[in-house]
C-alpha cells in the first residue's frame, strides 16, 4: 500500500479537528457566520488565539473567509466533512456488523438467564 503524503487533504482536516477548541468553535459557527472578535469573547480567548485556530481550520478546509469592510466573517465549509464522512464509512460498516452480533450475543445471554417458560406461568 502507497504511503499517504502528509499533507494529503485528509490529514489537514483530520489535523484541525484533533483539537477540541477547533471542533468548538465549528459548533459556533454552525449557527451563523462570525467574526474572530465574536467567536473571541465567545471562547474568552483573545483574538491573536482565535485566529491561530481558524487558520487551522482553513488549512484543513473547514471553514471560508469573507471580508466585508474592515472585519473577516467565517463560515462552515461543508464539503470536507462529507469527504471524512466517505473515508469513515467503510469502518463504520464494519462496527455496525460488530454492535450487531454483539446484541445477538447480549440477547442470547439474556434468554438463556430467563428462559420463557410458559407452563409456569399459569
Amino acid at each position: 500500500m502507497p504511503r499517504r503524503s502528509r499533507s494529503a487533504p485528509l490529514d489537514r482536516l483530520v489535523g484541525a479537528l484533533a483539537n477540541p477548541t477547533r471542533r468548538d468553535i465549528l459548533d459556533a459557527l454552525l449557527e451563523r457566520e462570525q467574526t474572530v472578535t465574536e467567536l473571541a469573547a465567545r471562547f474568552d480567548m483573545a483574538r491573536p488565539s482565535v485566529s491561530e485556530h481558524l487558520a487551522s481550520l482553513r488549512a484543513g478546509g473547514l471553514v471560508d473567509e469573507r471580508t466585508s469592510g474592515r472585519h473577516r466573517y467565517y463560515s462552515v465549509t461543508p464539503g470536507p466533512l462529507q469527504e471524512l464522512a466517505d473515508w469513515l464509512t467503510p469502518y463504520e460498516r464494519f462496527w455496525r456488523g460488530r454492535m450487531r452480533d454483539l446484541g445477538t450475543v447480549l440477547d442470547q445471554l439474556e434468554q438463556d438467564d430467563h428462559p420463557h417458560d410458559d407452563e409456569g406461568r399459569r
